[in-house]
């Protein structure tokens, strides 16, 4: 990514696909609230919308929308086809930009599975982008054994609990090392600890504050020094702000 940033500014993938690099979650919104949540972050700039049922009727054009939803539970290679045929009926919008695998609960054969369907819908375009979300080491091993071994495309993007007071070292080296973009959810620390500065990587902030959708994508004035970066690693305390299943069997 490039040194100076805006709210428009793109990481990207490795494919040569571009994700915003702040997006909106609305974990936990339903009904009204998240329409108006969704609209209110169209309106100050959010391009990147994370939710299960995108809210329509805005006048943004869709190939400005990066739309990303999940796979709520691995159930079977015919179960999460369905749920990805779903989903793009529900939110109508012809094809989904990023598709991620909710979690690794279910087992190693349920994952597998989970993925084999994924990668059928990538390749049939309705899913322009695929990757998982709270994997631990030994999860994500295990896919890029079957993507190696079945010639399947390797996950773009690792969703997963991120922020300065949990730098997850080992899960970030090695998504690195494999080309997969780490994106960050609750890169606020869900307000546990608001004394404190946040950095992140691909962030997704939340609210339902319309105040606080437009602040929260207002932070491209100003650049952290390699001492304060520093400074931020050194407040790691392994602190789980919603579920941790990355050392789930």
């Amino acid at each position: 990514m490039p040194s100076f940033l805006t709210s428009q500014s793109c990481a990207a993938l490795r494919d040569g696909a571009q994700i915003p690099i702040i997006g909106f979650g609305t974990y936990e919104l339903d009904s009204e609230d998240a329409y108006n949540a969704v609209t209110w972050a169209l309106e100050a700039g959010y391009r990147h919308i994370a939710v299960m049922d995108f809210c329509r009727g805005h006048d943004v054009p869709r190939s400005s929308v990066f739309f990303t939803t999940k796979l709520k539970e691995n159930n079977g290679y015919e179960g999460v086809t369905r749920s990805i045929q779903k989903s793009l009926d529900e939110c109508g919008l012809g094809y989904i930009d990023l598709y991620l695998i909710h979690g690794p609960i279910g087992g190693r054969t349920a994952r597998l599975e989970s993925w084999r369907a994924i990668c059928e819908a990538h390749k049939s375009g309705k899913l322009r982008n695929i990757g998982i979300s709270t994997f631990g080491i030994k999860h994500l091993q295990e896919i890029l054994d079957l993507c190696s071994k079945e010639s399947l495309p390797l996950p773009s993007v690792h969703q997963i609990d991120l922020h300065p007071f949990q730098v997850r070292s080992g899960i970030v080296e090695f998504n690195k090392r494999h080309g997969i973009v780490l994106e960050a959810w609750a890169p606020l620390v869900r307000g546990l600890r608001f004394k404190h500065p946040s950095i992140g990587y691909v962030a997704i902030p939340k609210s339902s504050s319309k105040q606080r959708i437009i602040s929260n994508i207002q932070v491209f004035d100003f650049e952290l020094s390699d001492t304060e970066i520093q400074d931020l690693d050194g407040l790691d305390e392994a602190l789980v702000t919603d579920w941790d299943p990355t050392d789930c069997d």
